[in-house]
Formats: C-alpha cells, structure tokens, sequence
C-alpha cells in the first residue's frame, strides 16, 4: 500500500492512481485536453469563487440541500434498523447526477468550451447535461446506447425538449460502455471547442476524483443531516454502484470514520454466474484498463472487455470506478450484488411503504437492505442513497412485472 492508507480521504497520487488503480490511459491527441483539465480543476478547488458559484447553485438551482428522511413504514415493515433515506431523487432532473454536472460545465466556460459532449446510460446524467447547457447556452451532445434508447424514452424525449442532440450508439450491445466509447471518439476529434462531461467516478485521471469532489456534497450533508436527526454519525451506508458516483458521494466524507460500515450494491442482473449475465465487476471481474483507467472490469479469459447484464441501464456497465476497487482490495468497503428480481422486489416495497417510486438503479440498495436491517437491532441507523426517482423506469418495471400498459 502507499501513502493513500494514512487518510481515506485522499488520493489519488499525483499520478492518478489509487494504489494499482485509475491512472491515464489516453491517446497522445487527449493528454493536453487532460493535463489542462487537471491544471484547471486544481486551481478551482481553491478559489472561493468557483465554490461560491457552486453553492448558490446547488441551492437555488438543483435545490440542495436534499432531505434527510427516516423511512417509518418500512422501518416499521423490516423490523430491525432503523431506515434513513438520502433524498437525492428530489434535486432539480431527479437524481444525484447534477450535482457533478455543474461542476464540469462551470469549469468548461472557465476553459473557453461551446460545445458539451457526455455519455449516458439511464439518461440521467444526460438529462443533467442538456438541463444545465440549456441554462449557459451551450451546444450538448449526448451520446447513448441504442439499447437504452429504447427502454429510457421518457429520458430521451427530456433530453430533446433542452435542445440536446441525441446520438443513438449502435455498436456493441448499445448500453453505457458503448455510449462512452463513442464519446471519448468525438472528443478526439473535436478537441478545440468540446468539453466531455463524464458521469461517473471512472475515465482517465483527473475524472475519477474531480467527480467524486463534486459528488462529496451527497456525504457532506448526511453527516450535518444525521447529526441533527440522531446526533451521531448512521452506523452504515449503502449505495447502489455502476460507474460508482452516488455511492462515492456519499462514501467519501464517511471513510475516515471506521466506525462507520460502508456497502457499495453492483448490479447481479440474472446472477453473478460463468456467463456474466450481471454487471457486478467486483464480484465477477478482475483488473484491467477500460475508458482510460485501470479498474476492475467484466473480461473473458483473452482480456477482451464483455457486456454483461442489468435490468438497471444506469447500473449496466462492465467497469466500476477505480477508488471502488481500491476500497474493495484494501477492504475498508463492501461491495456485494443484487439480482434483478430482488431489485424490482424493493421497487414495489418502496412504493407501497413509503410513497416513493425509485429508480431502478437506488432500488438495488433498497433491496439490500431490507436483508440485513431485519439482522440489526434497533437502535442501529443505515443510511441508503436513494439517488434517481422512478418516473424513467416504470415501462420497463411495467414490462418485468407482466402489466400491460396498453
């Protein structure tokens, strides 16, 4: 191990890496757009005013802080721990993914950028995209697997009514490896006026901890939150995790506190089995590179990238950031999978319970919890993120289920 094991909370090296993960992995075309990315958001991170534009946006904008909100019923239901639920499904577009995209769209104005390009799987992170270039006035191209085109309309449609292009990726099995594959091709090519807007704690360094920063304000409230609430710190955390950048949110102002037991949810699809019909890398894979950093990723025995599976287009990725596989090897989190079906079983749950529709990737977290609060006495808090709502995902959920919308 290196120097990173003496504070959690920092890191990467100056190289980038997260012990034996992250780094840059980029063509010679890429680096200066990458070394003056880095250059940009290191002297951000200390000027007041980047952060004073952060904030009144967060609040005024995306409408931060998100509430804390103790799930009564189905605390009441499980009969164990007691449910907190990090409302990050209520900021402005319905998810967590904004609070990132500010950040990169205010340092690409900084850069001189006119035009925005960003990848997207449930189409969150695109919906946040084109939201906020509708709000600077800024080209946006979004770029998203034909397949999750299909069964995230309403999110395609979203995307459109901001003026976003929507650029359907064909090759592969058309999911988010896919989508940013052909991101990172437009980048090369248009690299004087185009800024790509990543999602997630994954990419070439300085992507992986720049928005891990952005993402912090998830965590950072929780503590304040829950402090208020109980006057402690929650006893765990729980989050769903594709890329990783809602659970890297809410995981990194805890990782100092070992007191506090974190757990990261990968997608297990139809189970974690030789076939790799899941998207639970950790669980499934083993190291290699992908999208520009080291990482643990779905491979076959050649090391050729595979597709794998999840009901989740959010979640369905082969990859997973690379401070998760960090985490994981020097074993200060936990990463376990959750199936398809166990998922679209707390989808209900929520719904029933709470009044709230989540997203299917949050209700991978949901569903792991209500298997250990059950275990726990009562006077132990989980914390879980519940990072999207719902509205995006209820023809799939429809179709799952057996309804007919029709």
């Amino acid at each position: 191990m290196n120097e990173l094991v003496n504070s959690f909370m920092t890191g990467p090296d100056d190289k980038g890496r997260f012990g034996d993960f992250g780094g840059r992995f980029v063509s010679e075309t890429l680096m200066p757009l990458i070394l003056e990315l880095e250059e940009r958001y290191t002297y951000a991170k200390t000027d007041q005013s980047f952060w004073d534009e952060m904030h009144f946006l967060w609040k005024h904008y995306v409408g931060r802080p998100s509430p804390l909100y103790l799930a009564e019923r189905l605390t009441e239901r499980l009969g164990g721990a007691k449910v907190y639920m990090k409302r990050d499904e209520l900021n402005h577009t319905g998810a967590h993914k904004i609070n990132n995209v500010l950040g990169q769209i205010i340092l690409a104005r900084r850069m001189g950028k006119t035009r925005i390009i960003a990848e997207t799987g449930a189409g969150q992170h695109g919906v946040a995209t084109a939201t906020v270039c509708a709000k600077f006035g800024l080209k946006c191209v979004v770029y998203m697997g034909a397949h999750d085109v299909e069964r995230q309309q309403p999110n395609v449609f979203r995307m459109r009514l901001l003026g976003a292009e929507v650029v359907p990726v064909t090759s592969g099995r058309g999911t988010l490896k896919d989508a940013m594959n052909d991101a990172l091709r437009d980048w090369v090519t248009n690299v004087r006026d185009t800024f790509y807007c990543i999602g997630t704690v994954a990419g070439p360094h300085p992507y992986p901890a720049m928005v891990r920063d952005f993402q912090s304000i998830i965590g950072k409230e929780v503590r304040e939150q829950m402090h208020e609430a109980e006057g402690r710190l929650p006893d765990t955390v729980v989050a769903a995790i594709g890329g990783g950048s809602n659970a890297m949110g809410l995981f990194h102002p805890f990782l100092d506190d070992k007191e506090v037991r974190i757990i990261g949810v990968e997608a297990g699809g139809k189970g974690v089995n030789d076939r790799m019909e899941h998207c639970a890398s950790l669980t499934g894979g083993r190291p290699g590179v992908l999208h520009g950093n080291r990482t643990y990723l779905l491979q076959d025995d050649d090391g050729q990238i595979l597709e794998g599976f999840s009901i989740s287009a959010g979640l369905d990725y082969p990859g997973i950031g690379p401070e998760h596989a960090w985490l994981h090897e020097i074993g200060r989190a936990e990463y376990v999978a959750i199936t398809d079906a166990e998922a679209l079983e707390a989808f209900q749950l929520c719904c029933e319970t709470e009044g709230i529709i989540p997203a299917l990737e949050p209700s991978h977290a949901l569903a792991h919890v209500t298997k250990i609060a059950p275990e726990l006495p009562s006077d132990h808090i989980i914390c879980m993120n519940m990072c999207g709502r719902g509205d995006k995902d209820i023809f799939t959920v429809a179709k799952a289920l057996g309804h007919d919308m029709g």
